[in-house]
């Protein structure tokens, strides 16, 4: 695959019209959620991973699998649950005999073998299979019987929570949500959509998406948001945003000293500007400004950053921080 030239505003025209149609064909099947549909489309094609939290019945399942629908992609949903193992995400070799009687073994791919995986609920089970998951979406590769198998790409993996009911959860440590690129809430539609949801959803049968976008163009639009150029401008307040989140930083504001243990890392500051170069190309802009930053800093930040006590006896959440941060900072 050629590599894309990044000043050729024909390319930037096919991107910005591509999401265009896939916004129009998502929007047929989900009502309402724009935001959340743009920050996991950024996501998409940042090849980052992303981290939905919401309660049941918000249509994150209908949410992916639309998405890949769109995109002429193969989906996979893996249900987390107490008892599930590593091999039954990864795959696992079995034994096979021939015609002529000998046996050998095989690898069978497992359900993270497909372009877009939705881990439903993955605080649902322990800690070593959510390792595995998390270990594949960092090497893109799955490792069986001494042997590598590497994923198809893109390769995309929407993971779940449910805010509520957490008694027998296994909550993500804090260096393995640092791996999910966004940290996305999925809120209760308006009163209007709702309306629209209850009046589309049962009156015959539902609309289902066509592709408008193939897994190779996918990958090309890829590649050419990386190499979107940035203004060293731009760069330095996102690094400067996420160093302020770091109590023990001098440029750290008094009320982050007060009320945060811990800031976000550099990885953070990487997310920030691949977020602000997505949503620049996505509106067919081709460099990123400030305010870019800005609007990625919330789903980047609000996974990365740790409340102390402080904060919880005065129920002041990360996010609250967060918007702090960016009101000081006009």
């Amino acid at each position: 695959m050629s590599t894309p030239n990044t000043q050729d505003p024909e390319t930037l025209n096919e991107l910005s019209d591509a999401y265009d149609r896939l916004r129009a064909e998502i929007g047929k099947v989900i009502i309402g959620q724009e935001e959340i549909i743009e920050m996991v489309v950024v996501c998409l094609m940042a090849r980052g991973h992303a981290l939905l939290i919401g309660v049941p019945g918000l249509a994150k399942t209908l949410l992916v699998r639309t998405l890949a629908g769109a995109l002429d992609l193969d989906f996979s949903r893996i249900q987390f649950t107490p008892d599930l193992m590593p091999s039954d995400i990864t795959g696992t070799e079995i034994i096979q005999e021939t015609t002529e009687g000998s046996r050998h073994f095989e690898f069978a791919a497992g359900p993270i073998f497909a372009n877009v995986i939705l881990a439903d609920e993955i605080n649902r089970t322990p800690p070593k299979t959510q390792a595995a998951l998390l270990e594949a979406m960092q090497e893109n590769h799955v490792t069986a019987g001494g042997e590598t198998h590497a994923l198809d790409e893109p390769f995309f993996v929407l993971a779940t929570q449910n805010p509520i009911e957490q008694e027998g959860t296994y909550p993500l440590p804090e260096a393995q949500l640092d791996r999910f690129m966004l940290n996305v809430w999925l809120d209760y539609p308006s009163f209007d959509q709702e309306v629209e949801v209850v009046r589309s959803t049962t009156a015959g049968p539902q609309a289902t998406p066509e592709p408008v976008m193939s897994a190779q163009e996918l990958r090309r639009y890829q590649d050419f948001v990386r190499q979107i150029p940035v203004a060293d401008n731009v760069i330095q307040y996102a690094v400067r945003l996420v160093s302020q989140t770091r109590p023990d930083a001098a440029e750290a504001p008094e009320f982050i000293t007060t009320y945060l243990s811990y800031g976000a890392g550099p990885r953070a500051s990487q997310y920030l500007v691949l977020g602000a170069k997505t949503l620049a190309a996505l509106d067919g802009r081709m460099t990123p400004v400030e305010e870019d930053v800005r609007r990625m800093a919330i789903p980047v930040l609000r996974h990365r950053i740790v409340p102390n006590f402080n904060a919880e006896a005065e129920n002041i959440s990360a996010v609250d921080l967060i918007e702090r941060l960016l009101d000081d900072d006009r």
